[in-house]
């Protein structure tokens, strides 16, 4: 699997050497730069071309007659737009190859929002999703499509998804599944806040305390007037080791985790979940 490597700041040459000795002048320290975040980076390409990019099928749908517009999540390049000319087309090669939930290696060209794409190939590796873990494997895709901005890169979040499916593949619990790609996602997308700690005084989280967790901020302790979910410090702790296997855990997850995407969406439903609520509970 391929890694990138963020761009290093130019460093100064060093001074040429002193042939007297002499005593060390005062360093001189350069001004503080204030912190921002790291960029990620690209890996280069050619004549606007890429090759052999990792990537998924989200979703599709029809682009005049013979053709495809492609959502694909991509390891180094994120989420993208491809047009897949004649995909549409009976004796297409394409038709069999831009399917969900497959491992694909796809090239394109074109720098703007709607590139072209010039190859997909099958890699292979992976089983089926069946049935139930179909469905989640589409709340997934959804989740992905409504909550990830176009051209903005997430290969840990990118291999995360490869995991869940992997897992939901091999029939892992999905109520279990689902929870820590949930958390996966809004932590990668830089909205999740730590659970651990108080938000404003930065006390630790009590195990033995209630708690709401505001979107925006991260836990507080609850008060009697509050309307958004009431979690138990062990639930939120829990959550920020990533174990589920108490059930009052999963049950106070799946409601924090339904209030917390809810307010991401912005009032956006998402079909799948709701299908999943329906015959499931997850």
């Amino acid at each position: 699997m391929s890694t990138t490597t963020p761009a290093q700041p130019d460093i100064a040459p060093a001074s040429p050497a002193v042939s007297v000795p002499a005593p060390a002048p005062a360093a001189i320290v350069p001004p503080a730069v204030p912190p921002s975040a790291p960029r990620r980076s690209r890996p280069p390409t050619r004549d606007g071309r890429i090759t052999g990019q990792p990537a998924f099928v989200l979703h599709s749908y029809p682009h005049k007659e013979t053709s495809l517009i492609v959502d694909v999540f991509t390891r180094e390049y994120g989420r993208i737009a491809l047009v897949a000319k004649g995909a549409k087309r009976p004796h297409s090669q394409l038709r069999g190859v831009l399917q969900t939930f497959q491992p694909l290696q796809a090239g394109w060209t074109g720098k703007s929002e709607l590139r072209i794409l010039t190859g997909a190939e099958w890699v292979g590796g992976m089983l089926p999703l069946e049935k139930t873990a179909l469905l989640c494997g589409f709340y997934l895709n959804e989740l992905l499509v409504k909550l990830l901005a176009r051209d903005d890169p997430h290969p840990v979040l990118f291999d995360h998804y490869v995991a869940t499916l992997n897992q939901l593949a091999h029939n892992e619990p999905p109520p279990i599944v689902l929870r820590k790609f949930e958390r996966a996602l809004l932590k990668e997308t830089g909205v999740a806040a730590d659970l651990t700690r108080c938000t404003g005084t930065r006390q630790a989280v009590d195990a033995g305390q209630v708690y709401v967790v505001d979107p925006e901020r991260g836990p507080r302790p609850a008060r009697a007037a509050d309307a958004w979910p009431k979690i138990t410090g062990k639930t939120l702790l829990d959550m920020e080791r990533e174990d589920y296997l108490d059930v009052a855990t999963q049950a106070q997850s799946k409601l924090l985790m339904r209030f917390l995407l809810a307010h991401q969406l912005g009032g956006a439903t998402l079909n799948t979940r709701q299908i999943l609520i329906d015959l499931m509970q997850l």
